[in-house]
């Protein structure tokens, strides 16, 4: 009983913060970042102003948490959905082209993580671990044996996991400014180059 007792106000707690960060979501995928307000995005949690800011200092904090969530989303579905090597060219390209659906998110992570680059930047820290976080779940996503074999020649679990970052960042900046751009089917070619065929699906 007394367990029960003490997990219940962090469970509400959780719970009231997601309805934030979906709330938040929902007006920055629409309204954009700037024309979303505190006051708009507590309305619509259900809360009030300064109930929502008992759970977050400011819109950045807030935006932080936003796209800090979408990353723990994707894992996951990525973990789902993607069982070897050849699964993940088509997993990158839906996954670009859900973003391409809230192109407001893609550009304000791009403006987040400029800005973050500035050690001094309250999202600076979240990034630095962001950005190791993933390339060590890509390299653990490599396990040693035939998947690990099909990387080109020269070019280490570390190294991809760096150029897979670079790449998708890159490219959905590219699309952000230019958005009749394809950036699907060089996200395909890419996993194409980096690694080699397996041969069990060599039908010559």
């Amino acid at each position: 009983m007394d367990r029960a007792k003490t997990r219940g106000p962090y469970a509400k707690t959780a719970a009231r913060r997601a309805e934030i960060v979906r709330a938040a979501r929902d007006c920055f995928a629409e309204h954009g970042y700037a024309n979303s307000s505190l006051r708009a995005i507590a309305e619509r949690a259900g809360i009030t102003h300064a109930g929502l800011l008992h759970h977050f200092r400011d819109k950045d904090e807030l935006l932080a948490e936003v796209l800090a969530q979408r990353d723990s989303e994707e894992w996951r579905q990525g973990l789902d959905e993607v069982e070897g090597i050849d699964q993940l060219g088509p997993y990158l390209a839906g996954l670009i082209q859900s973003h391409q659906r809230a192109p407001e998110l893609i550009r304000l992570w791009i403006e987040l993580a400029a800005a973050a680059s500035r050690p001094d930047h309250p999202a600076h820290t979240y990034f630095v671990e962001r950005y190791e976080r993933s390339r060590a779940q890509f390299v653990d996503g490599l396990p040693e044996g035939a998947v690990r074999a099909r990387l080109r020649e020269g070019v280490t679990p570390e190294s991809a996991a760096v150029l897979f970052q670079a790449m998708l960042n890159g490219l959905q900046l590219q699309w952000v400014l230019q958005q009749d751009l394809d950036i699907v089917g060089p996200v395909t070619d890419f996993v194409r180059l980096l690694f080699t065929q397996d041969d069990s699906d060599d039908t010559a």
